[in-house]
């Protein structure tokens, strides 16, 4: 696993803008991998602090144009997130989200299948503060980032090891 990050330090008065990227191997075939990096699919392995409540669309699914909401820590700040691309073809999610006031973050996955049941995933972000308390969050954030693909990677390892996923039988490892 690879963790990549860069950032532009902030001057007095300026504001932030970081990029960071991991990448991981799910230990499944693209088709089974794809949909665990939906916001409805990623409730399957991400924890409970991960509950996108959809806006559009209704009954929610994952979908290009998407647009829901996602509980920021513990005071009443919600994100608001669109997936701006949802291209199973092309092997590309993009979600862009926002949180009022602090700053935007847009998140690029790329898979690449290695085999019949091994997928390359990486995971970019881009943070940008929009106010000056916000560069403390991008600050913040993109140091979480740099640890974020060995929690993913364990919690898919942990799902794919208990779970079965649709229309399969439980995996094994």
């Amino acid at each position: 696993m690879v963790t990549y990050a860069q950032a532009q330090a902030a001057a007095p008065g300026e504001l932030l803008r970081t990029s960071t990227s991991f990448s991981l191997i799910v230990h499944a075939s693209y088709e089974k991998t794809a949909p665990l990096f939906g916001p409805e699919g990623e409730r399957a392995w991400a924890g409970k602090h991960w509950d996108p409540q959809f806006i559009h669309p209704q009954p929610a699914h994952d979908e290009a144009g998407a647009v829901f909401t996602i509980q920021h820590g513990k005071g009443p700040l919600k994100a608001v997130w669109v997936t701006t691309e949802f291209d199973k073809e092309a092997r590309h999610f993009q979600y862009v989200y926002f949180l009022p006031e602090i700053m935007v973050t847009v998140i690029d996955v790329r898979f690449n299948p290695i085999g019949a049941d091994q997928t390359g995933v990486n995971v970019a972000y881009t943070r940008t503060a929009l106010t000056a308390e916000g560069n403390e969050h991008v600050q913040a954030m993109t140091e979480d980032d740099q640890s974020s693909g060995k929690d993913w990677q364990a919690a898919i390892d942990k799902y794919l090891a208990e779970s079965t996923l649709p229309g399969t039988s439980k995996q094994q490892h």
